[in-house]
């Protein structure tokens, strides 16, 4: 079967680990011990795939530098608690697997620190099969099209054959800055409406039909 991308560029949370639950907690947790007003759980999740410092300015733009330092502080410490129990979701890593035996350039693109995809990489195996990432302490914040530039530059891939996947608004846009086609997922932060208006070439709403699409698709 041909190929009709070169590259497929995966977000790691809520893309290829189930962590936005997670994720949203940390942030809810780090707001209380901080003594700063807690976000709803819709707001947390409204600002995963930023970076953590562009996701407190957009939670709490107020927010004063001593409380935006304690914030990150106890954010990290919950986030480190529990990030090496974050789990693939159920077919990330077969479907991933398959993909590099069909000869596609793999990559990553996330709002994560190098240090902690560095360890997801390696704690779920996926390391082995991507050819690039790119972290959020490298490049600008999503939905900057930095990260993506950059991979298509060291992959020599060209934005008509590269492939965003993302679950939130931030990917969609990041994409869509890059000139890349996106495909979103409906089973992250983000809910699908969100998605849907950057117009991507597939709407997947569980893995088994993202990883379905893939195989047939890309």
């Amino acid at each position: 079967m041909s190929r009709q991308f070169d590259l497929i560029v995966f977000d790691w949370d809520g893309t290829l680990a189930d962590s936005t639950g997670m994720i949203a907690a940390c942030i809810r947790e780090a707001a209380e011990d901080a003594g700063l007003a807690v976000p709803t759980l819709t707001e947390a999740r409204s600002v995963i795939g930023l970076g953590l410092q562009e996701a407190i300015s957009m939670l709490l733009p107020d927010i004063q530098p001593a409380q935006r330092q304690l914030l990150v502080e106890r954010y990290r410490y919950h986030y480190y608690a529990r990030d090496e129990q974050t789990a693939l979701f159920e077919g990330a890593y077969a479907t991933v697997e398959a993909l590099k035996q069909r000869g596609h350039l793999l990559a990553v693109a996330t709002g994560k620190g190098r240090n902690g995809l560095n360890t997801s990489l390696h704690n779920s195996g996926l390391g082995r099969f991507m050819d690039a990432t790119r972290c959020v302490d490298e490049c600008f914040s999503k939905p900057h099209p930095q990260m993506l530039l950059e991979l298509m530059d060291e992959l020599d891939v060209p934005p008509a054959r590269t492939l965003m996947i993302g679950d939130t608004s931030f990917d969609m846009q990041m994409a869509d800055n890059a000139a890349v086609a996106r495909l979103a997922v409906g089973f992250g932060a983000h809910p699908m409406a969100a998605l849907q208006v950057f117009d991507p070439v597939w709407e997947a709403h569980t893995f088994d039909e993202l990883s379905l699409w893939l195989l047939n698709n890309a």
